[in-house]
């Protein structure tokens, strides 16, 4: 194989790679934000994600086990913010900044906490989940997992009933109640599939990918998931491609980086904001041109 081919190769699995956690909290994002309910904790959840995810990974011998817990720290926040925001009409922007403080303080102390370390802690690659083998490079399993969960959920939101049930609460929940549908248990239902699906992105931050935990492991990508949701207009097949640009720009700095006629010129500190600054300049770009549900953010309450 020629070395132009090999370094593509090299770059299109780093972007494999790099875009899963995005595209999880997209995904799920999309759900929720399409039942009404917007949930801007998502930095804070990879953050409790990945924290818990090497607790349990750690005590059990288990990356799997480690998944598992993430998704249970998700589904736990989610339940919580459906609830505070259906039930007890609460503000959903505040509820969440909350999320994110929270998460924050949990996990840079409790590294220290829980293993006296500061600032991280990492695990042996025989507790992270294997990787499978294509082409002599590793991809992780959990890579067609993601890109599974984003077909499955494309098709579950726009062609099942339940899916046009949770369509229906974010665009007119009016409508959706007059025709029996419960708009409140629909909307916690959907936060709870979103905040899980987040958790599970940061689990494989810490369980596959980083092999360990930092109170800095998100990097920004809750926020940037947020944004992929606006870019595909809700739609989570085309928050693949969304979670694919932020990932290929991520995986190119990450192979120029340690090249020393790189470093010469750009510092890594630049180096490293490219990924962010194209996600700003493309968002930017389409922000205009998206239409968000109608009733999003908007609690209901019965006349």
């Amino acid at each position: 194989m020629t070395q132009p081919w090999g370094a593509a190769l090299d770059i299109i699995f780093m972007t494999l790679r790099s875009m899963v956690p995005i595209l999880l909290a997209s995904v799920g994002e999309i759900v929720t934000e399409r039942s009404g309910v917007v949930n801007i904790g998502l930095e804070g959840i990879l953050l409790l994600g990945a924290f818990f995810a090497v607790i349990a990974d750690t005590a059990t011998g288990s990356p799997w086990v480690g998944v598992l817990a993430g998704a249970a720290i998700g589904l736990a926040i989610g339940l919580m913010h459906g609830i505070i925001s259906t039930k007890l009409k609460g503000n959903q922007i505040v509820d969440t900044i909350g999320v994110n403080t929270f998460a924050l303080g949990v996990v840079g102390f409790g590294i220290f906490a829980v293993w006296h370390v500061w600032g991280a802690r990492t695990i042996p690659s025989s507790l992270t989940i294997q990787p499978i083998y294509i082409a002599g490079r590793a991809l992780s399993p959990m890579v067609l997992i993601a890109l599974g969960i984003a077909i499955f959920t494309y098709w579950w939101l726009f062609k099942t009933p339940f899916g046009a049930a949770v369509r229906a609460c974010g665009e007119d929940p009016d409508a959706a109640d007059v025709v029996g549908i419960n708009v409140d248990l629909v909307r916690i239902l959907a936060t709870i599939y979103g905040a899980t699906l987040a958790g599970i992105g940061g689990a494989y931050l810490s369980v596959d990918w980083f092999a360990g935990v930092t109170k800095e492991i998100s990097a920004g990508r809750g926020w940037l998931a947020l944004a992929n949701v606006a870019f595909s207009n809700w739609n989570p097949l085309l928050a693949i491609g969304g979670s694919a640009l932020f990932a290929f720009f991520d995986a190119l700095v990450m192979w120029i980086g340690p090249m020393p006629q790189v470093n010469s010129i750009i510092p890594q500190e630049i180096l490293r904001t490219v990924p962010y600054i194209v996600t700003i300049i493309v968002i930017s770009g389409v922000i205009k041109r998206v239409r968000p549900p109608k009733a999003l953010g908007i609690p209901y309450s019965r006349e």
